[in-house]
């Protein structure tokens, strides 16, 4: 059985894993999802994969799965502690030295209108779980958006990106751009939208355990 190490998006927290993670509990595995301390002024993104390098521990056979901003802090974790695995969930690829708020125009990305965040972001998650989302959403400090992203290069892990064939958000061709060009892989997709966590935590686990097994 493995650990797996899960890392919200901007704004979110560990709380937004609690399907995924029962799921993947149901099946045999730990699992480690913290709260990234994005409301501190002072935390840097090296402060986050900290905080979840710390929770971690000396556990062993880690996959390390980041969802949208978390993309940011996953490749650090992986520069910390022993990993097997990591899985972007439509998630931001960085570059060396890029700081994240740079990276929309870096990699062209369209804005969106988001005066509706349930429609951009959680429009199949059942309305209840989408409402309590939004309740728990956090400020995200400036400095970790500011600052350079810190590896010179991506670290030797083996990494699979999953992208959502329904989110508006990232969309698929605009992910499938990003990820040809940052990663030099073709991304494996899932039905639904920005946050298949809540939407999909079975589906979600199956895809995870395939990885594993290095079965899809």
């Amino acid at each position: 059985m493995a650990t797996f190490a899960l890392i919200h998006g901007g704004g979110g927290s560990a709380w937004d894993w609690h399907l995924l993670a029962a799921e993947l509990r149901g099946r045999g595995h730990d699992v480690v999802a913290v709260d990234l301390p994005i409301e501190d002024e002072s935390a840097g993104l090296l402060d986050y994969a900290d905080a979840v390098a710390e929770a971690v521990g000396d556990r062993r056979d880690l996959v390390v799965v980041a969802h949208s901003w978390g993309g940011f802090v996953g490749p650090l974790v992986c520069a910390r502690v022993p990993a097997e695995l990591l899985v972007l969930v439509s998630a931001m690829i960085p570059a060396p030295g890029e700081p994240p708020s740079d990276w929309w125009a870096n990699t062209g990305f369209e804005g969106k209108d988001m005066s509706d965040p349930v429609a951009l972001f959680l429009h199949d998650v059942p309305r209840e779980l989408a409402e309590e989302l939004l309740s728990k959403s956090r400020d995200h400090a400036d400095k970790a958006f500011a600052e350079p992203w810190p590896l010179d290069a991506w670290p030797e892990v083996p990494t699979r990106f999953l992208l959502c064939r329904d989110d508006p958000f990232f969309t698929p061709g605009f992910m499938r751009g990003v990820v040809r060009d940052r990663l030099g892989i073709t991304p494996d997709e899932i039905d639904g939208g920005h946050a298949p966590m809540l939407a999909r935590p079975g589906e979600l686990a199956d895809r995870l355990e395939g990885y594993l097994a290095g079965r899809s």
